[in-house]
């Protein structure tokens, strides 16, 4: 009797729940809203960012609230500008890598310095430690930062074979950040600074011999017809921000502002969830093996991070990169960053030498 009773019970409340959550979402003013997104041949774009504007926002508002949303290479803006086009009135939601953002603002990529969270667990840790101070940074830009999701690690992928890191010495390598730059010419390689979308004519000419993107963004993207061999050392995760111009935000009403915090709460586990899984799958795709459903069978060759490239690696990162970003960043960033995202990965910038 008592189970029986307990059962009416929990239908009923679930009944009023669902008849709340209806009630609010049609209550929702109608809305139709500009999005820029992500590059369009990475798996956060394609399989996350699309799902959320295109069938979750209108599914969730009851059709009160619509998108026009469209990756960030089909929209005429360069990904680098994205910081700069929250007071334009240009969009009302952006998304980029972090690090793109770190022209503008150096305490950006403070969460994915190269080689700073060598597993996904560690990197999500590491950027909700660092997302107050991120935040804090879109607003000087006129945008309210939302959520903060990512891509498969980011690694080597080159023309030729690959062995070590003493291989890169004298190589071109396409970068798209500074924390990689200095990372690659501290061991001797010449650093090419390349949009994603012309990397595979760019490794096809050989303007460079090696490029950095993620084990899943290349492949979906078409690298392995270009590249033969990969080198999994991490330069880091090009981490995505979600942000919603200040001026747009600060118009509508609770209401929609409340519906928006909760749908990009839920966008945000979802970006992670679909992280690890295209980083679990990345190396099967690779190597032409299943289970491979995010990405293409391709036929590369994963070369095994040697450990004297692991112990390079974490004094790279402890001796040039860290205290090239905390240059970058000043003492008081520094500072922030040694007692929050430093916590996380048990490093810390030296003060004395910035």
């Amino acid at each position: 009797m008592k189970r029986a009773s307990f059962a009416a019970i929990s239908i009923v409340l679930l009944a009023a729940v669902t008849m709340a959550a209806v009630a609010f979402a049609q209550d929702l003013p109608k809305l139709n809203v500009k999005a820029i997104g992500l590059n369009s041949n990475t798996v956060a774009s394609d399989i996350d960012e699309k799902t959320f504007w295109t069938k979750t926002v209108p599914a969730a508002s009851k059709g009160q609230i619509t998108a026009d949303w469209v990756p960030v290479d089909q929209s005429g803006i360069k990904d680098f500008q994205i910081a700069r086009i929250a007071k334009l009135g240009v969009t009302d939601f952006a998304a980029s890598d972090i690090s793109k953002l770190a022209g503008d603002d150096p305490r950006f990529e403070g969460c994915d310095l190269a080689g700073l969270a060598l597993d996904i667990q560690t990197a999500r840790k590491a950027c909700e430690a660092w997302k107050p101070a991120m935040g804090r940074s879109m607003e000087r830009f006129g945008a309210k930062l939302l959520s903060v999701g990512t891509n498969p690690p980011q690694v080597f992928w080159c023309r030729m074979p690959i062995s070590s890191l003493a291989d890169l010495r004298g190589k071109k390598v396409r970068v798209f950040n500074k924390t990689m730059t200095d990372f690659i010419q501290a061991v001797g390689g010449t650093t090419v600074t390349l949009p994603f979308g012309e990397v595979v004519p760019a490794l096809q000419r050989g303007v460079v011999d090696c490029a950095v993107t993620g084990t899943l963004s290349g492949n979906t993207a078409g690298w392995p017809e270009v590249t033969s061999h990969i080198y999994p050392l991490y330069m880091g995760w090009s981490i995505n921000a979600e942000s919603v111009a200040l001026p747009a935000w600060n118009k509508w009403d609770g209401r929609v502002q409340k519906f928006f915090l909760e749908q990009f709460a839920r966008l945000q586990d979802q970006m992670w969830k679909t992280g690890a899984e295209a980083t679990a799958e990345a190396d099967n795709c690779n190597v032409g093996k299943d289970p491979c459903k995010l990405g293409k069978k391709a036929k590369m060759t994963i070369v095994p991070v040697s450990e004297a490239d692991k112990k390079l690696h974490r004094e790279l990162m402890e001796s040039v990169v860290l205290v090239n970003f905390g240059k970058r960043c000043g003492k008081d960033c520094a500072r922030e960053w040694n007692e929050t995202v430093g916590k996380v990965v048990n490093l810390r910038i030296p003060i004395d030498k910035i």
